[in-house]
């Protein structure tokens, strides 16, 4: 969000004519991490993939010690390769849509590939306020899919809600659970991408918050379609949607033995053991708790404490 309201604010100021006649400065402090910010604002801005690495990192949202660290450089190529593909147009794009939409009360939605793949939260029985948290029914995204030319909904969450709701209204309804904080099968992946792929409309994806499942499947159609590497789709997503991808998620898209050999950027066959600072993920076959965060009140698939899509600290991924 950071780097596509500084594009806004700079074209708005550039077409302004009391603004282009005045020279912007951008600045920051010493502090590595808000250096490794501001390094991606001003060369997304510039469309510039040519950087000198700052020794900052980002970072996953997910509590505890840092198991995949993302470079300046990442994040600059992953702008890049989206706008090589149009997934992005600074200057049509429409920050108060955006930021309409993001919010948990307007259906926490965001595109990663606009009009083709969204990445939203899921639906409960019917739209009510539970701990001061809003829910939305199916009906309540009946309009903007509508809108939006999207025609499938994937379901990768536990069942809250009943399918048929959006197929009565139009809509295919795909159902792929897998439990949070694991790694889907080849099943699992195979089927998602076959909907994207055969779908003529846009994809609406969704788990439980939207993040971690969510994430990790758009990863895999990144990977595949448009030649991402891994860090560069995670980079891209968490761009798109902050708090993205994280824990066991990370090792499934970055662990090359795992997915077709087909599917690797040459740049990816060979992973740096820096950027993965932890042995937590050591092997597939382990079981781990959920660990996506959630921008509901805890319950159902986690029990886990709430934990905000965005931390507080100054990390930026």
């Amino acid at each position: 969000l950071l780097i596509l309201l500084c594009c806004f604010y700079f074209i708005s100021s550039h077409q302004s004519f009391t603004m282009s006649r005045k020279k912007l400065v951008h600045y920051t402090s010493y502090d590595q991490k808000k250096r490794a910010n501001a390094a991606v604002l001003i060369d997304s801005l510039s469309h510039c993939v040519c950087v000198c690495m700052l020794g900052g990192i980002y970072r996953d949202a997910a509590v505890g010690n840092c198991s995949f660290n993302l470079t300046v450089l990442d994040c600059l190529q992953a702008v890049h390769k989206a706008l090589q593909h149009s997934f992005l147009d600074f200057e049509s794009f429409d920050v108060e849509e955006y930021e309409h939409y993001e919010r948990v009360e307007n259906g926490d939605m965001n595109w990663i590939i606009r009009g083709k793949v969204l990445a939203f939260s899921s639906p409960h029985p019917r739209s009510k306020i539970e701990s001061g948290y809003p829910l939305h029914a199916p009906e309540a995204y009946f309009p903007y899919f509508c809108q939006s030319g999207i025609t499938a909904v994937i379901r990768l969450n536990r069942k809250l809600y009943d399918g048929r709701r959006f197929e009565t209204a139009g809509f295919e309804h795909h159902d792929l659970f897998f439990l949070d904080g694991t790694t889907p099968s080849d099943f699992i992946v195979r089927r998602f991408l076959h909907v994207c792929e055969s779908t003529e409309g846009a994809v609406a994806v969704h788990c439980k918050a939207g993040l971690g499942r969510t994430g990790t499947l758009i990863g895999c159609y990144l990977m595949k379609h448009f030649r991402f590497t891994a860090a560069e789709a995670i980079a891209w997503i968490r761009i798109c949607r902050p708090g993205s991808i994280i824990g066991l998620s990370i090792f499934f898209l970055t662990d090359t033995t795992l997915l077709p050999h087909t599917w690797i950027h040459p740049q990816q066959q060979i992973v740096p053991n820096e950027r993965h600072v932890s042995s937590f993920f050591s092997k597939r076959s382990h079981s781990f708790p959920p660990l996506s965060p959630s921008r509901h009140p805890a319950g159902g698939e986690s029990s886990l404490p709430h934990v905000p899509a965005v931390p507080a600290a100054p990390i930026f991924l």
